[in-house]
C-alpha cells in the first residue's frame, strides 16, 4: 500500500512545547509502523513561514521576518530530530518551489471559476494607517464569549471574520479599528457544500469524534465563501493582476503543504509523488484538534477546486495538553519547551508519556510528578526491569550467549496476538490502547519469569532454566519490534544487544546460540527531586 502521513505545520515564531508535540507524535508511530509492516510510505510535513503571528513578531523585535523563520524552522527540525520523528521531508513555507506551486494552484482556483473579488468592508487602523490582517485583530468571541483572534476562537472552534468580534482592538498598538472598504479576492468555498457532505459521509469514520462533531457543526452551519488575499507585506504574492500587491491567505498557504512537498520530494529523489496522491492509497492527517477545520473543510476543499481526487482520509485531531493543571499559554510562559525537555530527558521516555497519556478522546495533563511516574514505574520498573534482569542472567549463567530453548507456545500465541492487535490499533489511531495493551503483556512476561523462578532452577534443572531464560529473551526481542514505531531508540539499543535483525512487524523467534552484546542499564531512574526543581523553574524561581 502507498500511505501519505501529513503533519501539521507549526508556526516558524516560537518555540514548540508540550502541546505540539503530542498533537504530532501520533504521525511518526503510524509512519514507522506501516514502513516497518514494508509499506511504501511518505511522511511530510515543515514549518509554516508565513502569517500574522511571524509578522507581530518580527515588527515588534524590529527585524526581518525571515529572521524569526530561519531560527524557529532551524529549531524544530533540531527538536524533531532529537524526539526520532522520520519525516521524508520536512520543508517550509517560504521555499521559492513552494511558493511557485502556491501561485499555480490559486491562478487554477482563479481559471476554475472559484476564485473571485469582492468589494468588502475592512478593520482599519488609522493609529497604524493600514488595513488589518485577521491576526491583527483581538477582541471577543460572538459565540462564547472568550478572547478571540480575528480569523478564530480558540475556545470554540468557530472559524470568524475580523468583523464578527466584539470589542476589537489593533493588535498593534490597542487602537479600536475603523471599518473601511476594500476589495478582495474570496474562495468560493461555499460551492463545495454538497461535494463536502458526499465525502464526510464517506470518509468520517476514520477520524476522530472532534473531527467529526466539528465538521459536522460547519456543514450544518451552512459553508461561507472565505477571503484569499490580505493586506500584508510578509507571505506569498497573489499571482493574479490587479492584486500583486497583496499577499495569498495563510490558510491556502500551509494546508497545501502537504501536495507541494510531496511534488519536491518526487522530484528531488525521482520518485512517483503522484501515487501518494491516488484514490487507493492510504492518508493521514496529524494535528490538534485547532486545525480541524482546516483539514477536514477547507483542504478538500482546496484539492476539488483543482481536480484532485484524493481527499484527506483518517484525521488523528488530538484534544489540548494542559500543564499542571493550567491551560497552556505561551505569553504568559506558562509552558514546557521542546528544546528544554528534549535535552534533560530520554527522547523515548517522552514519547512513552504522551503515547500513554495521549489527548486522543479528551484534554490531558502534563505534570513533572505524573512524568516521573511514568518512566519509573512502568518504562523503567516493568519494561526496562524486564530487560535488564533477564540479560543479567544470561550473562551470569550462560556465558552471556542466548540460551539453547524452545518456543512456549502459549508465550508465542501471546505475541502473535499481540502484533495482530497493536497493529489494527495503530491503523485507527488509537495508540493510547494499544501500548497499554503491550505494557499489559511486558507485566505479564515479568510474572512469566517470576513463575518459573530461574534462579532456582538454574540450580537444579539448567535445562529447564535455559528454556525459560530464552523465551524471556525472545519476548523481549519481539517486544522491542512491536515497540518500534513508540520507543525507537531503546528498541534499536535491545535489537543490537540480541542481534535481532528483524525490520518487519511480525513475530519472528530468535535464535539460539548467539552472542549478546554489551548491554546498559535500558532507561534511568529519575530523582524525585526533579518534580520540585521543573516547579520552580516553571514559576520562574
Amino acid at each position: 500500500m502507498n500511505i501519505l502521513i501529513g503533519g501539521a505545520w507549526p508556526y516558524a515564531n516560537g518555540s514548540l512545547h508540550l502541546g505540539h508535540i503530542a498533537a504530532l507524535l501520533p504521525g511518526d508511530v503510524i509512519a514507522r509502523y506501516y514502513r516497518e509492516k514494508g509499506d511504501e510510505v511518505l511522511y511530510v510535513s515543515g514549518s509554516d513561514c508565513h502569517g500574522t503571528p511571524i509578522a507581530i513578531r518580527a515588527k515588534n523585535e524590529k527585524v526581518a521576518p525571515s529572521e524569526i523563520t530561519d531560527k524557529y524552522h532551524k529549531e524544530f527540525k533540531y527538536c524533531f530530530d532529537k524526539l526520532g520523528f522520520s519525516y521524508d521531508y520536512y520543508s517550509r513555507t517560504d521555499d521559492e518551489y513552494h511558493k511557485k506551486e502556491i501561485q499555480k494552484i490559486v491562478k487554477k482556483l482563479y481559471e476554475n471559476g472559484f476564485i473571485y473579488e469582492k468589494e468588502v468592508e475592512q478593520l482599519y487602523c488609522e493609529h497604524c494607517n493600514q488595513f488589518l490582517p485577521d491576526r491583527y485583530v483581538e477582541g471577543t468571541c460572538p459565540v462564547c464569549g472568550s478572547k478571540a483572534r480575528g480569523d478564530q476562537c480558540d475556545s470554540c472552534q468557530t472559524i470568524l471574520d475580523p468583523l464578527e468580534l466584539n470589542n476589537r482592538r489593533c493588535k498593534l498598538c490597542g487602537e479600536e479599528p475603523v471599518v473601511k472598504s476594500g476589495k478582495q479576492l474570496y474562495f468560493a468555498l461555499s460551492k463545495f457544500q454538497k461535494k463536502l457532505e458526499e465525502y464526510f459521509k464517506e470518509v468520517k469514520n476514520g477520524w476522530r469524534l472532534n473531527a467529526i462533531n466539528n465538521t459536522e457543526r460547519y456543514l450544518k452551519e451552512g459553508l461561507q465563501d472565505r477571503a484569499i488575499s490580505r493586506n500584508l507585506d510578509w507571505g506569498i504574492d497573489v499571482p493574479i493582476e490587479g492584486y500583486e500587491d497583496k499577499k495569498i491567505y495563510v490558510w491556502i498557504d500551509a494546508v497545501l503543504g502537504y501536495l507541494t512537498v510531496s511534488k519536491k520530494w518526487g522530484e528531488e529523489n525521482n520518485k512517483a509523488w503522484e501515487k501518494f496522491w491516488q484514490k487507493d492509497a492510504i492518508s493521514y492527517y496529524i494535528h490538534g484538534k485547532d486545525n480541524i477545520p482546516f483539514h477536514t473543510v477547507i483542504l478538500p476543499a482546496l484539492l476539488s477546486g483543482i481536480g484532485i481526487e484524493k481527499l484527506p482520509g483518517k484525521v488523528i485531531s488530538s484534544e489540548y495538553v494542559t500543564l499542571e493543571g493550567q491551560k497552556i499559554s505561551t505569553s504568559n510562559n506558562w509552558a514546557v519547551w521542546a528544546p528544554d525537555i528534549i535535552e534533560s530527558y530520554n527522547p523515548d521516555a517522552i514519547r512513552y508519556f504522551f503515547i500513554a497519556n495521549a489527548p486522543e478522546r479528551r484534554d490531558t495533563d502534563f505534570s513533572f510528578r505524573e512524568f516521573l511516574k511514568k518512566n519509573n514505574n512502568e518504562l523503567l520498573g516493568a519494561y526496562g526491569n524486564l530487560v535488564n534482569r533477564t540479560l543479567v542472567f544470561a550473562k551470569k549463567y550462560f556465558d552471556n550467549l542466548v540460551p539453547i530453548g524452545k518456543e512456549d507456545e502459549t508465550l508465542k500465541n501471546a505475541i502473535l496476538g499481540l502484533y495482530a492487535n497493536v497493529g489494527k490499533k495503530i491503523e485507527q489511531g488509537e495508540l493510547k490502547s494499544a501500548i497499554d495493551e503491550v505494557f499489559e503483556f511486558v507485566r505479564g512476561v515479568n510474572k512469566y519469569f517470576d513463575e518459573n523462578t530461574p534462579w532456582v532452577t538454574v540450580k537444579e534443572d539448567k535445562e529447564a532454566c535455559g528454556n525459560s531464560i530464552y523465551n524471556c529473551l525472545n519476548a523481549i526481542a519481539n517486544l522491542a519490534n512491536i515497540l518500534e514505531p513508540f520507543l525507537p531508540f531503546s528498541s534499536k539499543k535491545i535489537k543490537n544487544w540480541l542481534v535481532y535483525n528483524v525490520d518487519k512487524f511480525e513475530y519472528k523467534a530468535l535464535a539460539c546460540g548467539k552472542q549478546i552484546g554489551e548491554f546498559e542499564i535500558l532507561f534511568e531512574r529519575l530523582d524525585k527531586g526533579i518534580v520540585d526543581e521543573e516547579l520552580q523553574k516553571l514559576k520562574g524561581v
